[in-house]
């Protein structure tokens, strides 16, 4: 292994969803800092490594991160993990990442679980455009104020959520969102991994009605539906627009006022056009 940092994922639940190229990293490495080190010395004993490891996590990263990049700067071979699954999402580490870039240090990363990709695949919703939001504020005004800002986001949706907060941010989603459908993702990966579907609404009352669940939680929301056009609205703008405009101005004046696509004002304002030439 070359000298630099080693951004390592791990699994987020199955330990055989290791892979081959982490457990040479975790191998070869002088050093595993660790989001906690008694969950990745679990992780190490399963595959027998015996390696140095100390915590790098929220709290200690102010102490930690200068001597951690003095050791990168003199060439050793540092692998970063969390908890589970791939560092720096919803987890510690992007400030190591980015002091040990502008520092000229090699910054690797190696591939490997990821709760929301896992949850997306599984989830039966759009995928070709998705938005990851992490957890959501546990103040509810704060978590409401979040939500405002990305109820107009033309994508899936994808959150972590605590357990004791879940009911209360499904509640404040339908609410704000309306009727969208969604996914709880619960253990991914693991014994009792469970996939609930339904709308926001339904999986709120649902899960205010229950005992808490367990485990770690993933939150998979589709996008907002396509607007309903009222074209009568469009066809009478359109008329008045006509008489004294240009098509293209028309269309462009219409669109706009009512949010309507512009490509099908333009083809109704052409056949209006045509209909009017052709009566003349």
């Amino acid at each position: 292994m070359a000298p630099g940092l080693y951004v390592t994922s791990t699994p987020i639940g199955n330990a055989r969803d290791m892979t081959l190229r982490a457990l040479d990293v975790l191998e070869g490495a002088d050093l595993i800092a660790a989001e906690d080190t008694r969950v990745t010395a679990k992780l190490l004993a399963i595959y027998a490594i015996a390696k140095p490891v100390i915590a790098y996590n929220d709290h200690n990263a102010p102490q930690e991160r200068p001597r951690l990049l003095r050791r990168l700067r003199d060439g050793a071979r540092i692998a970063l993990v969390s908890d589970a699954g791939t560092p720096l999402v919803s987890d510690p580490g992007f400030k190591l990442v980015r002091e040990a870039l502008a520092a000229g240090i090699a910054v690797h990363a190696i591939p490997g679980a990821s709760a929301p990709l896992t949850a997306l695949a599984l989830a039966g919703l759009p995928t070709d455009r998705f938005f990851f939001a992490g957890f959501l504020p546990s103040k509810a005004g704060e978590r409401r104020s979040i939500l405002e800002e990305l109820k107009s986001v033309r994508t899936t949706l994808i959150f972590f959520e605590a357990p004791q907060r879940l009911a209360e941010s499904l509640t404040d989603m339908a609410a704000i969102f309306g009727a969208r459908p969604a996914v709880v993702a619960r253990e991914l990966t693991k014994l009792h991994e469970e996939a609930r579907r339904g709308d926001l609404a339904a999986l709120a009352h649902a899960y205010a009605d229950e005992a808490q669940p367990k485990g770690e939680i993933t939150l998979v929301v589709g996008p907002p539906g396509e607007k309903e056009v009222d074209f009568s609205r469009v066809d009478s703008a359109l008329d008045r627009a006509l008489a004294f405009m240009p098509v293209r101005a028309a269309v462009d004046l219409v669109a706009e006022m009512l949010s309507a696509p512009r490509r099908e004002v333009y083809a109704r304002a052409l056949a209006k056009k045509n209909d009017g030439e052709g009566t003349s």
